[in-house]
C-alpha cells in the first residue's frame, strides 16, 4: 500500500462573482497526514470537492501516483438519513460492497467480513440498528468503515471527528496514525487544532487563499491562529 502525492497548482474557483479559493498552490506529500484548517466559509469543502471532480476550477490538480493508480476513499462531513428508512447498518453496508440486491440479506462470510470492519470503528454491536436512528458519531464511524473497505491508498476526510465524542475522536485519530503507517496518502480538514498538532504531519491554513502552510508546530502559534480565524470567510 503507498498513496500519492497530491499536488495543486494556482487552483482557482469562482461561483458567480464570488472568489471561493483563489491561487491554491499546495503540496502533500505521499504517505503523511496533511490538514487543512480555516474558519467555517473558507472554502475548505469546496477545495475538497474540485480535487474529487466535483467542481468546475482553474489552475492545475496532479495526483503523482507511485505505480498505477490505487484506490480513493472519501469521508464527507455528514450523510443524513430518514430515521423510517428500514435499512441497517449491515444493509448500508452490504449494498455498497456487494452486487446483490439491497434488500436480500448478506451471506454468512459476507457478515462475518462486515462485522470485522465494523468492529474496527467500534461498531460491531449495532450493525442491526437502523442507520437512520443512528447519532451523528455513529454514522461517522458507519462511514469510515465504508472507506476502510477495500483498503483506501488516499484517503480524503472531510472534519469526519465534527459529530464524534471524546472515545470516537481518540479512536479517529488511533485509525489515521495506523493508515499512515501503512503508506495511506491522508487529506483531512479538521477543526479540532488539538489534534491536528498531535497526529498531523503537515498542515495547510485557508481562507480562501493559503494563510500559512507548514509543520504543525510552526504553523499553528497563537498569533498565526487567530489571524486566520478573523479574517472573513468567503465561501463554504
Amino acid at each position: 500500500m503507498s498513496g500519492p502525492a497530491i499536488r495543486t497548482q494556482d487552483l482557482s474557483l469562482t461561483l458567480g462573482r464570488t472568489e471561493v479559493l483563489e491561487g491554491i498552490t499546495l503540496t502533500v506529500a505521499p504517505g503523511s497526514i496533511h490538514a487543512i484548517v480555516g474558519p467555517n466559509g473558507g472554502g475548505k469543502s469546496s477545495l475538497i470537492r474540485c480535487l474529487l471532480g466535483q467542481m468546475p476550477f482553474r489552475g492545475t490538480v496532479e495526483l503523482d501516483w507511485p505505480g498505477a493508480p490505487g484506490r480513493l476513499a472519501y469521508v464527507p462531513q455528514a450523510l443524513q438519513f430518514d430515521a423510517g428508512l428500514p435499512m441497517t447498518v449491515l444493509d448500508f453496508l452490504n449494498a455498497l460492497d456487494s452486487r446483490r440486491p439491497a434488500f436480500l440479506r448478506p451471506r454468512a462470510a459476507t457478515r462475518a467480513h462486515l462485522l470485522r470492519q465494523l468492529e474496527i470503528v467500534g461498531m460491531a454491536g449495532k450493525a442491526d440498528r437502523r442507520m437512520g436512528a443512528l447519532s451523528g458519531g455513529e454514522r461517522q464511524r458507519v462511514l469510515m468503515a465504508q472507506a476502510l473497505d477495500p483498503a483506501p491508498d488516499l484517503l480524503i476526510l472531510d472534519e469526519p471527528m465534527a459529530a464524534l465524542d471524546e472515545a470516537g475522536a481518540a479512536l479517529f485519530e488511533t485509525i489515521l496514525t495506523d493508515l499512515r503507517a501503512k503508506g495511506v496518502t491522508i487529506l483531512w480538514i479538521e477543526h479540532d487544532l488539538d489534534a491536528v498538532r498531535r497526529i498531523a504531519d503537515h498542515v495547510t491554513a485557508l481562507n480562501r487563499r493559503v494563510r500559512f502552510d507548514g509543520a504543525p508546530s510552526h504553523g499553528l502559534t497563537p498569533d498565526r491562529v487567530l489571524d486566520l480565524f478573523s479574517h472573513r470567510g468567503i465561501a463554504a
